[in-house]
């Protein structure tokens, strides 16, 4: 059978991919035994555990269902917490999109199901040349968009969608995240973008002032059970 894998990307930084990638792989746990988190690219690490780690790895390796070797499920850690181009350069790093291919098809051989999260928003900047929309159309797989739903997000969404349209990949659905308590017409933003948006609503996650894992439930369509 041959491996399910995802491509999570954001209409901005901040705006929940991450709790979306974990949930996800909760979700596909139950359909698939191996699942397994991949963070390519990570700007920005803490001592979590004794350990200087990047805290989106942290909860995507705790998601996933099987070990993997830490260079592959997340080949670039970054000290700074900053766009990946200026924390690569800062650190003496070249983010090679090849290899973050390479080590991607290698997760494939060990799991039966890959969620990858990308960095930041979906045009972020790995290098001078090159962005996170470069590595997705690399990598080919569908692409889930977390839409943050705050003042400005119908912009960011429809911009997104394009862009991932232009790069010829298919948005196999998208989630809608209430990531400003404050925000004014909320249901009217989210009856506009579930209007435009040509794929399926796969969740939609309540504000929370302390995120709730259990209160994020997932519409998998049937091919990713």
């Amino acid at each position: 059978m041959k491996t399910l894998s995802l491509f999570v990307t954001g209409t901005d930084t901040g705006v929940g991919k991450t709790r979306v990638s974990t949930a996800l792989l909760q979700a596909l746990s139950a359909h698939h035994s191996r699942v397994v988190g991949m963070k390519p690219v990570a700007a920005g690490t803490e001592l979590i555990n004794g350990v200087m780690s990047n805290e989106d790895v942290v909860a995507l390796r705790a998601a996933s269902t099987c070990a993997v070797p830490p260079e592959l499920d997340n080949p670039v850690l970054l000290p700074d917490p900053v766009s990946p181009h200026i924390a690569a350069a800062r650190a003496g790093v070249k983010i090679d999109i090849a290899h973050l291919v390479a080590c991607h098809r290698a997760l494939e051989t060990l799991a039966d199901a890959v969620v990858v999260e990308g960095a930041g928003g979906f045009l972020v900047p790995l290098s001078d040349l090159e962005t996170g929309a470069d590595l997705a159309q690399a990598l080919a797989l569908p692409v889930v968009l977390v839409v943050g739903l705050r003042l400005g997000c119908l912009n960011h969404a429809l911009l997104t969608l394009e862009a991932i349209q232009a790069r010829g990949l298919t948005l196999a659905g998208w989630v809608a995240n209430h990531v400003d308590p404050a925000m004014l017409a909320q249901q009217d933003n989210l009856a506009f973008l579930r209007q435009k948006i040509q794929a399926p609503l796969l969740a939609t996650i309540p504000y929370q002032r302390v995120p709730d894992p259990d209160a994020l439930r997932f519409n998998l369509p049937l091919e990713w059970q």
